[in-house]
């Protein structure tokens, strides 16, 4: 609340927050502050990513894993893609490994799915950030999916 939300609430064990400005204040603005607050209160030097949740209620709107058998997949993810992130090269991609399948892409979200490999399952986040040569943080679909259920 010290960063300016009117109210503030944890989603998760993730990572996943989800506020409100309090009045005349930017959502932005409520994000960078809690950031220099956790930085300097606990050293946590993290990228932060927002999202309104009518924008992610959007996103679910579409189903755009409509075609994926959650059954033949690990898992199906979305990444938030840093603002300076340009345009993805050409879809699909293909992790080296096989085990991450970029499927599409928002402009500022990818859509991906994870899949198995031995024993490790692939990381959408890892592979986008080294693609990107930029920070970005991924979810699990059915993260996104429930918080908008409990949000929107």
């Amino acid at each position: 609340m010290r960063a300016g939300a009117a109210s503030a609430a944890s989603f998760l064990t993730n990572g996943t927050m989800v506020f409100a400005p309090g009045p005349g204040t930017r959502p932005r603005k409520v994000l960078a502050s809690a950031c220099r607050a956790l930085q300097a209160e606990c050293g946590l030097r993290e990228p932060a990513f927002i999202r309104s949740v009518g924008h992610l209620a959007e996103l679910v709107a579409r189903d755009p894993f409509a075609g994926v058998d959650p059954s033949s997949v690990y898992e199906r993810c979305v990444s938030l893609l840093h603002h300076e992130c340009g345009a993805l090269p050409a879809l699909p991609l293909v992790s080296p490994r096989g085990d991450v399948r970029i499927l599409k892409c928002t402009g500022t979200e990818a859509l991906s799915v994870s899949l198995k490999v031995g024993n490790t399952p692939g990381s959408p986040n890892a592979y986008l950030e080294r693609l990107l040569d930029l920070p970005a943080t991924t979810r699990s679909w059915n993260t996104v999916v429930r918080l908008v259920r409990r949000y929107a």
